[in-house]
């Protein structure tokens, strides 16, 4: 087993045989996307689209290359407090951005890129996702558009009903790009775990017990709409409510979580479902996997290398990997 370090935690190559050829002494670039290059200003966040209740009408995009502590005029009307206004901060990152910068990235000598998620998600880091199928809008070339589409087609877990929205088109053209100069993609899974915007989540909140997608979640207690409070509990990663986790069984993910997550695995990997997967990306990097029982990871695993046996899978383990 090769064990190397990735960003906050201990991160273990799950290579059932020999590690793959590829990534042998490669130079590995990791891309956090809201804070890598902002390619266009049209996509940037709105503060309608930032999750704190109390923002200035003034916010603004932060200004990039500038003094990380320096607080903006926007800001300081909020708070005088570092720490009570960085996590407003959006500087407008998007894969366009990253599009452009490929050929600075090959000229550095780098062989693959690991992005942090890239997938729909209300926060700056995108771990608390909203969809696993869909590109977040604001790195992709029209968020309203985007959204308005999605408002129109009815998507529901099952593939047969998604579209791909521009953000998804731009970032099956990122792979296209990168693997024309011999760059490998790598995204993020965050299995264990959604966000509360996430559809299913959402579903819940709105139809409490005659929800369809009651049994994603460990739900402890549903709100009771007559009261003005949210008295609705569920696990949650580490008992963090924006971070509600997927309900497990012996066999790991329950079966709904467990097939869509199937599912966004072709959908990303194939993405014409050819059986072609130079179109897709080329591993996936696995949040916080020690937390889901080992029967999911091994038939995951399986799913994965059958879709191209040359893919590649790091999993964060938080603590003694061995």
């Amino acid at each position: 087993m090769q064990i190397i370090l990735m960003g906050l935690g201990l991160v273990a190559m799950l290579q059932a045989q020999e590690p793959l050829e590829w990534a042998r002494g490669i130079v590995w670039y990791q891309i956090f996307p809201e804070r890598f290059y902002n390619g266009s200003s049209q996509n940037d966040p709105t503060v309608a689209e930032v999750p704190f209740a109390d923002l200035e009408p003034g916010w603004q995009i932060h200004p990039w290359t500038s003094d990380w502590y320096k607080m903006q005029p926007w800001e300081l009307k909020r708070s005088n407090k570092f720490y009570d206004v960085v996590f407003t901060r959006r500087y407008g990152g998007d894969l366009i951005g990253v599009i452009k910068k490929l050929d600075y990235l090959k000229s550095l000598g780098v062989d693959a890129i690991y992005f942090n998620p890239v997938f729909e998600a209300p926060s700056l880091h995108k771990y608390d996702g909203a969809s696993f199928h869909h590109i977040d809008d604001n790195f992709g070339p029209d968020p309203a558009g985007d959204k308005a589409r999605l408002a129109a087609a009815n998507e529901t877990e099952d593939p047969k009903t998604w579209i791909w929205t521009r953000a998804d088109s731009t970032f099956l053209q990122l792979i296209q790009e990168a693997h024309k100069r011999g760059i490998r993609v790598v995204i993020d899974g965050v299995f264990n775990h959604s966000g509360r915007e996430f559809f299913a989540f959402k579903d819940i909140l709105k139809n409490g017990p005659r929800s369809r997608y009651r049994d994603w979640y460990t739900i402890l207690r549903l709100d009771n709409p007559a009261t003005p409070e949210d008295e609705m509990e569920y696990k949650a990663w580490w008992g963090v409510r924006s971070l509600p986790e997927f309900a497990e069984d012996e066999n790991g993910l329950k079966a709904g979580p467990r097939n869509y997550i199937f599912n966004i695995t072709r959908r990303w990997m194939d993405p014409n479902g050819d059986g072609d997967p130079s179109d897709g990306i080329d591993g996936w990097r696995l949040d916080v996997a020690e937390e889901i029982a080992p029967p999911f990871w091994r038939e995951w695993y399986r799913l994965v290398k059958s879709i191209n046996p040359n893919a590649i899978t790091v999993s964060e383990i938080w603590h003694d990997a061995s």
